[in-house]
């Protein structure tokens, strides 16, 4: 038999599948159509070997077909499983949360719900409010300083009483403890879910119609609880 790589075979033809780098059935089909159109007629291929290379040819269409129906499957369950997880996204719609952020947007006539979590006893607890160019527009003394959660609201006025500009407002909350001060990082945020918003880099919570990620909501509370957190709540408006 002529080998197929010989000086009798056209080596300029390209390799079927050379380009992807791998071959598929039909280039398989395709090499042994030319390796019998190339065979010595005096030395034919023998009748097991040519069986056994049909064999080979059944078992890779059969492997190919399993993985094109394996690939269908598995976009048919993410499709699936990205139904049923917007669907339920979407009966959050409503829920009270306690979700991770101390980033607040004054919009003009909203109140915010800020919270934070000391692990034991503090000597003081004060709450500072910054602008967006870092600037404290508002100080809370004397907040709540026992163990455990703890919750105030803000509406957006400064040590005056005066309203603030609308636009984005962060908090800090500074803990003593003796003489030693340090700013807690257990710091969220209270408000209900009123969106939903799918989008291209994964699905986003509307909270007080403020976007976050889904991996911020921390908790979602009975109705009651976004009153009276097992804490004590310190008012702070006014």
């Amino acid at each position: 038999m002529i080998d197929i790589l010989s000086n009798n075979y056209n080596t300029n033809t390209p390799v079927y599948g050379q380009q992807q780098g791998v071959l598929g059935k039909d280039d398989f089909m395709k090499l042994m159509i030319q390796q019998l159109k190339h065979q010595d007629p005096l030395s034919p291929m023998e009748s097991q070997e040519f069986a056994a290379q049909l064999a080979q040819f059944t078992s890779l269409e059969q492997l190919s077909n399993l993985n094109s129906n394996v690939r269908e499957s598995i976009d048919a369950n993410y499709l699936l499983s990205q139904s049923i997880n917007n669907t339920m996204m979407s009966t959050l719609i409503g829920k009270d949360v306690k979700f991770q952020s101390n980033v607040m947007e004054n919009k003009g006539d909203n109140t915010v719900s800020l919270g934070y979590n000391l692990p034991a006893n503090a000597t003081n607890v004060k709450v500072n409010i910054y602008d967006a160019n870092g600037k404290i527009v508002r100080t809370i003394e004397n907040a709540g300083n026992t163990q455990g959660d703890h919750k105030l609201s803000w509406d957006f006025t400064d040590n005056e009483g005066n309203k603030l500009a609308n636009g984005k407002y962060t908090f800090e909350v500074e803990v003593t403890n003796g003489g030693e001060t340090s700013v807690s990082n257990n710091v969220f945020q209270y408000g209900s879910i009123t969106g939903v918003r799918f989008t291209e880099n994964g699905t986003k919570i509307l909270i007080n119609n403020i976007e976050y990620l889904l991996s911020d909501i921390l908790e979602i509370l009975n109705p009651t609880q976004i009153t009276n957190n097992g804490g004590s709540e310190d008012d702070a408006t006014n």
